[in-house]
């Protein structure tokens, strides 16, 4: 049987329970050899608050609480400037050869939002892609870009296919409920924390998009090990 690897990229500018509950939904479906993190460093995005050294501490304390087995993948951090997901794709297929399933794993915000990456399209000849439902987020296929939609449409299939197939296949979950941004908890961190936090349901976007978070309980958020590290550390004052 092939290898196949399942690989969650993101800024984890902090890494809290959303990152950690979409990679156990996908851990739990697939049952990958290896589950690869990818602390990234996204064009998209504004200047990262965390130094690449505290984001990969910080993984390794979350997914290690969490009983999650990971690998630290440091390649973007390598390469030291912003870069896209299909080069970062293009050098793990190399590594990996061509009969190794990867799955490249996303939150429903960011499959609506694919047509907007470089070459998008290359991205399935790449590797499978993992997509899950997040609130406000549906997989429906009418609420994608057409273009996304007409894609997608014959490569959905089941998680057994998905992890045995090298590229070009989709796997859908609906299960993931979990409502946390890393824009919201730097936010309840400013503020002193304790009353700022989570409903229970979360944004799980891989990229982090920012938008409007519920407040609440910091601890309901991240990890108590990596709060631990964020204060020990002096992260995200301001």
């Amino acid at each position: 049987m092939s290898t196949c690897v399942a690989l969650l990229g993101g800024s984890f500018d902090p890494v809290h329970h959303g990152h950690v509950a979409l990679a156990r939904l996908f851990f739990d479906l697939l049952r990958p050899d290896q589950l690869r993190i990818l602390p990234a460093r996204p064009w998209q995005k504004a200047a990262l608050k965390a130094s690449d050294e505290d984001r990969v501490a910080m993984l390794e304390l979350a997914f290690r609480d969490a009983g999650l087995p990971v690998l630290i993948d440091r390649q973007e951090i390598a390469r030291g400037s912003p870069t896209y997901t299909v080069e970062t794709l293009r050098g793990l297929r190399a590594e990996l050869g061509p009969a190794a399933s990867i799955v490249f794993i996303m939150g429903a915000d960011q499959l609506q939002q694919l047509d907007s990456w470089r070459d998008w399209r290359t991205l399935f000849e790449l590797a499978n892609l993992g997509v899950a439902a997040r609130p406000g987020y549906t997989l429906d296929q009418e609420a994608l870009p057409p273009a996304v939609a007409a894609a997608l449409a014959p490569r959905l299939a089941s998680a057994q296919q998905v992890r045995t197939a090298p590229s070009g296949l989709v796997c859908l979950a609906h299960t993931l409920a979990v409502d946390i941004s890393a824009t919201q908890v730097r936010a309840a961190l400013q503020h002193g924390a304790s009353s700022a936090g989570a409903s229970s349901t979360a944004e799980v976007a891989p990229r982090d998009a920012p938008g409007n978070t519920p407040q609440g309980d910091v601890n309901s958020l991240v990890s108590r090990v990596v709060l631990d590290y964020i204060q020990h550390h002096n992260l995200y004052k301001s």
